[in-house]
């Protein structure tokens, strides 16, 4: 892992900077309904559309990867997202009301293409970097606190730009994507690829249907807790975003630090179990139990009062579940995938978390008409669901490893049908 400080350091700037290029809009989404006179439903569309597009993008991204190599996708990934910025940016610039509004939107379309062929692929390229199991659950948790730093910095960032000009996280976007392109151009060495005839289309989607076939059980609980994490997460920041600045009066520098404490706490919480986990498959399930049932109760609690000080609190407990949850589900995803079908296996990950991305904002705006105690037992319905799928869906199986550093062996249970899946590979269960 030493000799690699710098592909992952590389590596670690998509997830940082495509994250500051969405959640740097949240606490800026109320100022800019007021600038383009649209409803909040309406604004936080402006999240979503950045998710769905990548929801739908993030297999073939995934496809494409493992046909022709994780940076040949990444690198013109970064540049579409860059000029999907660039369109919005410009559109709030120089347009205004509603028309300014549908072209940040076209915008944010492009840039959500770009962010599905960038962050997502960073997953399974990580796999792919090293041997030894135990180096990539520390890198893959080093990845994931890059991604969750990213949003403890963009509240703060995205409020204080706001305050000097309320477009101004949108020009930002491009010139982050460049800086994270001459990054990865420069630091980042493909692992070496084996001379083998690329799958057709054909045989690709026969894969994943044997793939899921065979692990659909873990594989689908880890997609929907993965959707989960994300959906509480940005809802709940719509949620504050929005009651700070209406009830609170809270604007700029201040309301993004607000934000930024219960995230920093996600992220602290995150750097702590990737270290923690190791390779351990068990302790993964029972860390990502532990951080669900933490959110779940959180939520309840924060249902009984809104007081500012007692929401910030219990949401930041929320949000150490959350980020103790999210590595746990990374390493065993990553982990329990072979190599050929990472890429996209990874990606149709990353898609059900865009998927809670896109639903968190409106699903929120539309419960808060409901009233406080109605939107978190929502929440909190939605992390015991989680917590559900990680104790029953998820079951870890004995194993044995090498004692030899890098010599990693079997360490999962053959399937009792011994088949072959569509590359050749003779079927193991998952984790």
């Amino acid at each position: 892992m030493k000799d690699k400080k710098r592909d992952l350091l590389a590596l670690a700037s998509i997830p940082f900077i495509m994250t500051l290029g969405n959640s740097m809009l949240l606490p800026v989404l109320p100022q800019i309904s007021r600038k383009l006179a649209v409803s909040s439903f309406q604004v936080s569309m402006i999240i979503t559309v950045y998710g769905v597009v990548a929801i739908v993008m993030i297999p073939v991204a995934g496809y494409l990867s493992d046909r022709f190599g994780r940076k040949a996708v990444i690198l013109p990934s970064l540049i579409v997202a860059a000029l999907g910025g660039g369109v919005s940016a410009a559109a709030a610039w120089l347009m205004g009301g509603i028309t300014a509004y549908w072209v940040i939107l076209a915008g944010r379309f492009l840039q959500g293409i770009g962010a599905a062929g960038a962050f997502p692929i960073v997953l399974p390229l990580v796999g792919d970097m090293f041997r030894d199991e135990e180096e990539v659950s520390r890198s893959l948790g080093l990845i994931e606190t890059s991604n969750t730093f990213g949003k403890v910095i963009s509240p703060i960032l995205g409020a204080y730009l706001g305050t000097l000009l309320w477009y101004l996280p949108f020009i930002s976007i491009p010139a982050l994507c460049l800086i994270s392109f001459l990054l990865v151009v420069f630091l980042v060495k493909s692992p070496k690829k084996k001379e083998h005839k690329p799958p057709t289309v054909r045989q690709f989607l026969q894969g994943i249907r044997d793939v899921l076939r065979e692990k659909g059980r873990w594989l689908y609980s880890i997609f929907a807790i993965g959707c989960i994490c994300m959906f509480v997460t940005f809802g709940v920041l719509f949620y504050l975003s929005e009651t700070l600045e209406s009830e609170y009066h809270m604007h700029g520098w201040l309301k993004g630090l607000v934000l930024a404490i219960p995230l920093a706490l996600l992220c602290l919480s995150s750097f702590g179990a990737g270290k923690m986990i190791g390779e351990n498959k068990k302790r993964m399930k029972w860390l990502g139990f532990a951080g669900m049932a933490l959110l779940t109760a959180s939520m309840i609690i924060t249902g009984f009062h809104s007081g500012i000080y007692f929401m910030v609190g219990f949401l930041s407990l929320g949000g150490i579940g959350i980020g103790a949850a999210l590595p746990c589900l990374d390493a065993l995803i990553t982990e329990g995938i072979e190599k050929e079908n990472r890429g996209t296996i990874t990606s149709l990950y990353s898609s059900m978390r865009f998927i809670g991305v896109a639903l968190g904002p409106p699903a929120v705006s539309l419960l808060m008409n409901a009233g406080h105690w109605t939107l978190f037992v929502t929440m909190a319905a939605a992390g015991a669901l989680g917590g559900l799928l990680t104790l029953f869906g998820i079951k870890p199986s004995e194993g044995q490893r090498g004692k030899k550093k890098g010599e990693v062996l079997s360490r999962y249970k053959p399937e009792p049908s011994g088949r072959d899946d569509a590359f050749g590979r003779r079927g193991r269960s998952p984790i």
